[in-house]
């Protein structure tokens, strides 16, 4: 094993750090961030046909580029550094996943080739009104008719940019178990409300489903075992994010330590500024490492994911929320304006560490999984 990146993966870290830097400021930020769609349909379309960021994980066989989870924790450490306003979790990291792990062959033939050329936006609907990220908290039931189509009446609570998606998975009870169903973001029937959110960086909808039709996308019963290893995979790519912005606050907060003047000093030479820049670096470095090692786990797909991925969604969560609240801290009176982008990483912050179970969830989650 080696957790050293390769020559190739820092060079590919090099292009998204230098694209995001000139699509992703925090102008652009600010700005679509303000909006109901939340994203720039141009910068997307430049991320599939300039990086091929959206086709990085999909096979070549589905018009995808072939990679591994690795290269995907690279860029997703990069967009969580530049907090970029784009439907790439919910694409990739979420529905590209399910659709992989899950889809039988002509889902996968119909889908995937979009999402790879950035055609395609698609999301995953799971969650519902409850809030639980386990399988007892999905309990919207898909019907047959007499001609064998499956509708779906309820609603899907927190699904990431479920108001903009093309393609939406759905995860709904059977008489067979939990299966993976999908069907258009304008199938009749289906109502989608943007919902208001803390981190306004990051778009979340409400799913309202009367008797909509949908399309079986994997085999029936098999559901959960498909979540449950999708959200293993999410919650290592949720890290890697995590970890780029934690990094991201270290660096600011240093730099400011280093050049804000109080007393005719540096507020770094203060001891009190020097034990949180200390504390922010161990838990960062930390953080980095556990990131890293869930996202060779999730490359290998072996046995430890499960468990690893819970241990690195616990730390990182913590460790970003840690070093984004310290920022606004080292920075003083100017860390709690609105003109100041500490607290965008704040909200982000906070909004990822809720999302897809907080610390205390995969704890206890990764308690049960080491026989503890």
């Amino acid at each position: 094993m080696n957790f050293a990146f390769s020559e190739e993966q820092e060079e590919l870290r090099r292009f998204v750090r230098q694209f995001l830097e000139e699509k992703s400021p925090e102008t652009a930020v600010r700005a679509l961030m303000a909006t109901e769609a939340g994203y720039d349909p141009d910068v997307w379309r430049q991320m599939a046909e300039q990086l091929g960021l959206q086709s990085l994980i999909i096979p070549e066989e589905y018009g995808g580029q072939g990679f591994g989870y690795i290269e995907l924790v690279v860029v997703l450490e990069e967009m969580g550094r530049a907090l970029l306003c784009a439907p790439f979790f919910s694409t990739v990291a979420l529905a590209a996943n399910a659709l992989l792990h899950g889809a039988n062959e002509a889902t996968k033939q119909g889908i995937l080739p979009q999402i790879a050329s950035g055609e395609t936006i698609a999301t995953l609907a799971f969650t519902e009104e409850n809030g639980r990220w386990d399988k007892h908290g999905i309990t919207l039931e898909a019907t047959q008719d007499s001609t064998d189509q499956w509708h779906l009446s309820g609603s899907k609570m927190f699904v990431l940019d479920g108001h903009t998606a093309d393609v939406i998975l759905v995860v709904a009870d059977t008489p067979q178990g939990l299966s993976l169903f999908c069907c258009q973001g304008d199938s009749e029937g289906l109502t989608r409300t943007p919902l208001s959110t803390m981190d306004q960086t990051r778009k979340q909808a409400k799913l309202d489903f009367d008797n909509t039709p949908l399309h079986l996308a994997g085999e029936l019963g098999r559901g959960w075992e498909t979540l449950e290893l999708v959200l293993d995979l999410a919650a290592v790519a949720l890290a890697a994010e995590q970890v780029g912005g934690a990094q991201l606050c270290l660096e600011t907060s240093v730099e400011y330590a280093k050049t804000r003047i109080q007393f005719g000093r540096p507020i770094g030479s203060f001891q009190a500024i020097k034990h949180k820049c200390a504390d922010m670096l161990m838990e960062v470095e930390s953080a980095k490492s556990a990131a890293y090692y869930a996202g060779w786990c999730a490359s290998e797909l072996n046995e430890e994911l499960p468990s690893v991925a819970s241990l690195a969604k616990a730390y990182c969560s913590e460790a970003y929320f840690h070093a984004s609240a310290e920022n606004i801290q080292i920075h003083g009176g100017i860390g709690f304006t609105w003109e100041h982008p500490a607290h965008l990483y704040f909200k982000r912050a906070k909004s990822s560490e809720l999302f897809l179970g907080d610390p205390a969830y995969h704890r206890e989650l990764l308690a049960q999984r080491i026989g503890i």
